[in-house]
């Protein structure tokens, strides 16, 4: 069996001719004809060359892997009971799903809550990001989730200002918290500020908390989409040479008199900008926790990537040791558009297999009395059975489930959607809920009597549809924990999940589906 697809994907917009004949290992054609004109990755690749590395059309996609790892969460199944109730009486016109509490606090001091248990960890600079940000930003304030404001953010803004390489003023960084604020009710939420290395030169953070009021800050060592620094592309030769000069690996060099002329002749259209990968130690990662505090900071989360085992370890590690209040984990492999095609199919730890190993070493540490920061794992997560899940295998020590591709598209479709009706140009598709939002999305009658017709007419359609989208994972949430008699996030379990397969239980240490209860069964059977 073969779990990768090679050559060809709707990611780098290529194609087989013969698509009904592939050959398994390469993902060639059988037949490789001359004169074919080159549908196929290695036949783009020959003629637009390191271009076909990432997935297109840049700036207006979100993409993840098409690799079916060999265990998924598809391989675990929920376990309901019709006996008893966690968190509520046992009363069955109390015990109802509606009455299910999914709230959360987290932070050392247990400062930061969250009406739902998921976050959006981590919307950087990309194009897709700020084009949505509206929506994103305003959709999850309403919400109560938190939401990051992922790397390079402030380098990538033309209009910020910087002194002696740090800065002093940005344009987009305080339009993002700005938004988010804005719309903040009853102090649920929080607004994250992540640096990488580059951030980190400029002062981004320090900023953040000095002339924003940011409280949550993020150390970054990577992500589950690839394990080298975020990248963007760039087709205008200023905003090229402006990030160059603040510090960025720009390709090809756009400062180089042969690459404008070239550029300006048409020879290549967009300038690569990448981020450099960190180098992590102990001492310079005790040494930024401490200048973060230092410089205000309230509560200091850390994200990692899809890395080596041991390098979740350290992660962890060093988180209980200087007692961050958040480390999230993410699995490969998804992201916002502009990570290599093949490096996120092919590297990094899967989620259920690194998700399984963080549990582990958190129940190590747990069980020797260690301090642990509360735990988000990301990786696919899109849907109210792939949250429980998550905080099932992980429990008690996974409080967040981390998400970025969900919740984009669900800001897109609700801003694509509220063009439609204002341009009167309404889909068939969507046509037949109405002809208004107050008609197509189902929460904005009950938002506007709860904001007030004039707060609501402020908010964006792309945060309606990720406020929707939200609503829908809430109500679906609540009734997969009522069918296991849990109504509320503490009282979730591992053996609320059970093992569909032999690997699926030896990966994630749940029993397998034909073990679960067996003792109880002969308990109840012989008596």
């Amino acid at each position: 069996m073969s779990y990768s697809r090679v050559n060809t994907s709707a990611a780098t917009l290529t194609k087989n001719r013969t698509e009904g004949s592939i050959t398994p290992s390469s993902g060639m054609c059988v037949t490789c004809v001359d004169g074919c004109i080159g549908m196929c990755e290695i036949g783009k690749s020959a003629y637009r060359g390191h271009e076909v590395i990432y997935p297109q059309p840049f700036g207006v996609i979100t993409t993840a892997a098409e690799k079916q790892y060999p265990v998924d969460y598809s391989h675990l199944n929920i376990m309901g009971t019709c006996v008893g109730a966690y968190g509520i009486e046992e009363d069955s016109d109390r015990a109802i799903f509606p009455a299910v509490d999914l709230e959360v606090r987290i932070g050392h001091d247990g400062g930061l809550k969250f009406r739902y248990p998921w976050l959006i960890s981590g919307i950087g600079s990309t194009d897709v990001a700020k084009n949505n940000w509206e929506g994103l930003a305003i959709g999850s304030a309403l919400a109560g989730t938190a939401l990051t404001i992922g790397e390079n953010v402030v380098g990538m803004d033309t209009e910020a200002t910087l002194v002696n390489g740090r800065v002093t003023d940005t344009v987009d960084l305080k339009r993002r918290v700005r938004l988010y604020r804005e719309f903040q009710r009853d102090g649920y939420g929080a607004i994250v500020v992540q640096a990488n290395i580059e951030d980190t030169r400029l002062g981004v953070q320090e900023y953040a908390i000095r002339e924003l009021g940011v409280e949550c800050v993020e150390l970054k060592w990577g992500q589950g989409a690839k394990n080298i620094g975020g990248e963007v592309k760039i087709r205008d030769l200023d905003k090229a040479q402006l990030l160059h000069a603040r510090g960025y690996v720009v390709l090809p060099d756009p400062t180089d008199p042969m690459v404008i002329e070239a550029f300006h002749r048409g020879a290549f259209k967009e300038f690569e900008r990448h981020s450099r990968v960190g180098m992590v130690s102990e001492e310079s990662f005790a040494q930024r926790v401490a200048e973060l505090r230092a410089a205000g900071a309230k509560y200091v989360f850390l994200k990692t990537g899809a890395y080596r085992p041991a390098d979740l370890a350290r992660a962890l590690k060093y988180a209980s040791t200087y007692k961050l209040d958040l480390l999230t984990a993410d699995g490969a492999s998804g992201g916002t558009g502009m990570s290599p095609w093949r490096m996120m199919n092919e590297w990094g730890i899967p989620p259920v297999y690194m998700h399984a190993m963080l549990y582990g070493y958190a129940k190590r540490l747990a069980d020797r009395n260690a301090y642990l920061p509360a735990l988000a794992v990301g990786g696919g997560f899109t849907f109210e059975d792939l949250i429980f899940k998550g905080l099932a295998m992980g429990a008690p020590y996974v409080k967040l489930i981390g998400m970025a591709r969900g919740p984009v598209a669900a800001a897109m479709v609700g801003k694509t959607i509220g063009k439609a009706i204002d341009a009167h140009q309404i889909p068939v598709y969507v046509e037949r809920f109405g002809s208004t939002r107050e008609e197509v999305f189902v929460t904005a009658s009950a938002m506007r009597t709860e904001l007030g017709a004039a707060l609501y007419e402020k908010i964006p359609a792309g945060a309606l549809g990720l406020y929707t989208y939200y609503e829908r994972l809430a109500q679906g949430l609540r009734q997969l924990l009522a069918g296991c008699r849990k109504f509320s996030l503490e009282h979730m379990c591992r053996d609320d999940l059970a093992a569909l397969t032999t690997e699926a239980a030896e990966i994630t240490g749940l029993r397998h589906v034909m073990d679960v209860d067996r003792g109880r069964v002969d308990q109840i059977l012989d008596a």
